[in-house]
């Protein structure tokens, strides 16, 4: 595994997914070159995305993925046979999943308070995230709605 000091430029492969739009914000945010591509380009994640000057690619293409890509994150949706992981597999550049990124980027070191079940995850960790940046605690979050609060998705602190 490439250590984050090393890693400049992050390839979201299915990156108009709720979660992996939110990821992709936050590792720009973060300072990384955030690229991707998805085969459903509609909003409001391609929106998202693109007002926050990530590059989206139409369909899965070999040529997409370019040496200088240093770490590529596969979301949960993609089959194995998808062009762009046949060509990250090729080429011998480091990818990880989508939950395996969250941990790397983000949760090592970290106390965490994940949110899960069948109904009302977005709404309880919404409220959960502005309780905490109002009382100063500086929350990274991340969400499948929009949250009007923070105008947005995802948060880093």
């Amino acid at each position: 595994m490439v250590s984050n000091e090393k890693i400049k430029s992050i390839y979201l492969i299915a990156i108009c997914g709720t979660g992996m739009a939110s990821l992709a914000g936050l590792l720009q945010k973060s300072g990384y070159q955030v690229t991707g591509s998805d085969a459903n380009i509609y909003p409001p994640m391609s929106t998202l995305l693109k007002s926050s000057g990530i590059d989206i690619k139409p369909g899965y293409q070999r040529e997409n993925i370019t040496n200088d890509i240093n770490q590529v994150i596969i979301g949960n949706a993609v089959s194995k046979d998808n062009q762009e992981v046949l060509a990250v597999q090729e080429k011998g550049i480091p990818y990880i999943s989508f939950p395996e990124a969250i941990k790397k980027f983000y949760l090592e070191n970290q106390k965490s308070l994940v949110i899960t079940g069948t109904h009302g995850k977005t709404t309880t960790t919404a409220l959960l995230s502005w309780v905490l940046h109002s009382a100063k605690r500086k929350p990274g979050f991340m969400v499948g709605g929009w949250m009007k609060n923070f105008n947005g998705n995802h948060g880093i602190s």
